[in-house]
């Protein structure tokens, strides 16, 4: 019985990478709503934190944050190229590290939500399915200002937005975008993973 489960474990975290990967690479992984592109990437990562536990949260944070990490080497972008060339290691810590604690908090508030509130089975999942993509945003702007606020490229970003504070820059940046993202992940995720525990028959 022992056997079976890790092999049904192993198949599903195998499964949600997969997917994880794909949303990365296809354009698939971005909704389009008028000028804004909301990201979908946090959705896999919600679901397997709900569905299989904080360790499949945080194996699946990591192939997130992976493929950003991939993506900063490679400079795709003009912010992630300024980072990895002031700090590599830096940008592993914004990139990974942020994505794999938002794996693990994500799994550990839900488990906590299912204690105090035993019977509200959907609330619990729509709950940590919001958790995700706002722990998402959380963890990866509060390390980007932590290990990088002072360098010319996030001060002159600052200055464009025209964000007097640290505070400011962060709400600027987070913007109207992030809020999108929060809300379709929350249903997605939300909307999967409610008959996904009732099918494999989750407490």
């Amino acid at each position: 019985m022992k056997n079976r489960t890790n092999v049904r474990w192993l198949t599903q975290l195998a499964l949600l990478v997969a997917i994880l990967l794909v949303l990365n690479y296809t354009p698939l992984g971005y909704l389009q709503i008028g000028p804004l592109s909301a990201s979908l990437l946090t959705v896999p990562v919600a679901i397997g934190a709900m569905t299989m536990g904080p360790t499949a949260g945080a194996i699946l944070g990591a192939v997130f944050g992976a493929t950003s990490f991939i993506q900063a080497v490679e400079g795709k972008s003009a912010m992630s190229a300024a980072l990895f060339s002031a700090s590599p290691l830096g940008t592993f810590v914004v990139c990974v590290v942020a994505r794999v604690l938002m794996g693990l908090c994500a799994a550990w508030i839900f488990r906590a939500l299912r204690k105090v509130l035993p019977k509200q089975e959907k609330f619990c999942c729509f709950a940590g399915a919001l958790a995700a993509p706002v722990l998402n945003t959380v963890f990866f702007m509060g390390f980007l200002v932590l290990l990088f606020y002072n360098i010319d490229y996030v001060q002159n970003l600052a200055q464009t937005l025209g964000a007097d504070n640290i505070f400011m820059f962060i709400v600027l940046c987070v913007g109207v975008q992030a809020v999108v993202e929060w809300v379709i992940c929350c249903l997605v995720a939300g909307a999967v993973t409610l008959p996904v525990r009732k099918f494999l028959k989750l407490n």
